[in-house]
Formats: structure tokens, C-alpha cells, sequence
């Protein structure tokens, strides 16, 4: 593994390249992405992989990759610009691309906005709550984490958070009259850490949550677009807004093995299936399924 930074004007982005360029094997480089997820979040499947060019990446302002817009939001449209600087830079021609959460919202962006760019893209489980026939409820429950972050810090808004990304079916009246969870019922502390720039529970991310695919410029591209669900996610938020952003896309969405971060190994506290997810990811973007 070598690690690189492209340096712009407005950011400079810390990425990490697994094998050679140009690559050894005449395919794409595969490009691994997600969002809060920095680049290490990728080690355990970008392993499976030893055969493949792996390139992975820490978004700007996350991880090694600092900002220099004096910002600190996080927008699909800044990474997908940030992307394709990252594409360009590498040298090697169009990706292939495996996106995970916010990373596979970037993703679709990505691909609106430079088609050219991506050969095949696997985005799995973009968390886009507009497209959702709950839309409103969904958002008065992601806003009902934030407001436990913004007032307890960050385990009383994780709390909130697993809470709601673990609730099955439509936000309806019965999600909203349960007390707020305790963190000791998910084993944190319960007392407030200070912290109120998280990436994932503050607002800085809200623009990720709020993104509107453009299904016209997504239906037109030359890219072979994947939308991805984790068997395990069935009847969650992220997995019913996956299902229903692959409806619009006039497709179904292709299961994978595991949960939300299924392609992660034991490092990241919720393991999941990372061997099997492989397998399924390799004979996606070999087009055998």
C-alpha cells in the first residue's frame, strides 16, 4: 500500500492505493468510498480483494484529509467534486466503485455529475430520506438524534441514533411516544463527553440526508448503476430507502449478505460478514449477478 495526498485549493485529501498503477490485471482501479467512513473502514474487504487495484480515501475534512474552504459541512456535491479530482489524479481511466451510506449518497452524485468517471458502481444503502413514502416522519426521527446530541453529546445521540436505525417499518406515532434510550442499554456511558462536531450526529452532514438523486442525469449515464441492501437491514429506514431509490432507478435492489456496514471485520465493533460480502461484491461487478 502506498499513501498519497492531492493537494487542491480547498482541500487536501489523504488517499491510499492497494496494488499497482496502472493496474496489473487491464481492469479499473476499484475504488472503495464512504461517508463518515474514512479510508481504514475499508481495510477488511479491500483484503478480499488482493487480485485488484484498491484505492480508498478519507472525505475532506475526516480522517487525514484536512479543509482549506474554512467549512465544515459535508455535501454530496463537494465530495463528488472532490471525487473526480481523485479519479483524475490517479491516471488510470474511469473506476469501478463500491459505496457505503453518505459515501454511496456521494456516489450518486458522483456519477451525475461525471458519468465518465465510473464504469460500475455498487452503492449500498444510501441513507436518502426524501425518497421514502414516511419522508417527513423519517426526518423527525433523524432530527430527534441530533436534538439528543446537540443536548447530551455524543452517547445520548448514538442511543437515539441505533434506536432509530433499528426501527422496523414507517416512523408512525408508536416511534415517537417511546422514551428517549438510555446508553447504558447499548453499553456507553452515560454522561455527556462534550463533543458536538460529530460528523455523523450533528448537522454538519444534514445536506447527505437531504440530497435528491438526479434520476435523469443517473438513467443517462453510460455507468451500470447498482443499488445494494443488506438482507439483515430488512425493514429498517436505510434499507427502505435503498429499496425505494432503486425503484427509482427502475430497478430492484441487489442483496447482500449482512447488515449495514457488512463488509466490515471485527475492528469496527460491529462486525459483520465481510467474506461472504466479497464474494457477492466480486460477482457483482463481474456481472454474474
Amino acid at each position: 500500500m502506498t499513501t498519497h495526498t492531492l493537494v487542491t485549493a480547498e482541500a487536501d485529501l489523504a488517499y491510499d492505493v492497494l496494488g499497482p498503477l496502472p493496474t496489473a490485471d487491464g481492469r479499473p482501479p476499484l475504488l472503495m468510498i464512504g461517508q463518515p467512513m474514512t479510508a481504514e473502514g475499508f481495510a477488511t474487504l479491500a483484503s478480499y480483494f488482493p487480485d485488484r487495484t484498491v484505492v480508498t480515501y478519507d472525505p475532506r475534512g475526516l480522517g487525514r484529509s484536512t479543509r482549506k474552504d474554512g467549512r465544515v459541512d459535508n455535501t454530496p456535491q463537494t465530495q463528488a467534486r472532490d471525487l473526480h479530482d481523485l479519479v483524475e489524479a490517479l491516471g488510470a481511466g474511469p473506476v469501478e466503485m463500491f459505496a457505503s451510506s453518505g459515501g454511496a449518497v456521494t456516489s450518486l452524485a458522483f456519477v451525475a455529475a461525471y458519468p465518465g468517471d465510473v464504469t460500475t458502481l455498487v452503492a449500498h444503502e444510501p441513507p436518502l430520506f426524501h425518497v421514502l413514502p414516511d419522508a417527513s416522519a423519517a426526518l423527525r426521527a433523524q432530527a430527534g438524534y441530533r436534538a439528543a446530541y446537540d443536548a447530551k453529546g455524543s452517547n445520548a445521540g448514538m442511543a437515539a441514533f441505533i434506536a432509530m436505525t433499528s426501527w422496523q417499518g414507517e416512523f408512525t406515532e408508536d416511534y415517537f411516544a417511546q422514551p428517549a434510550p438510555d446508553p447504558a442499554m447499548f453499553g456507553m456511558p452515560t454522561e455527556d463527553d462534550g463533543s458536538r462536531d460529530d460528523a455523523l450526529l450533528s448537522e454538519r452532514s444534514q445536506a447527505i440526508i437531504d440530497y435528491r438523486p438526479d434520476v435523469a442525469a443517473l438513467n443517462a449515464a453510460p455507468t451500470r448503476i447498482v443499488i445494494a441492501v443488506g438482507e439483515e437491514s430488512k425493514g429498517t429506514v436505510t434499507a427502505r430507502a435503498t429499496e425505494a431509490t432503486a425503484e427509482l432507478l427502475g430497478q430492484e435492489a441487489t442483496v447482500f449478505p449482512s447488515h449495514h456496514g457488512g463488509f466490515v471485520g471485527g475492528e469496527g465493533g460491529y462486525a459483520g460478514q465481510p467474506e461472504a460480502f466479497a464474494t457477492r461484491l466480486r460477482e457483482v461487478l463481474d456481472g454474474k449477478s
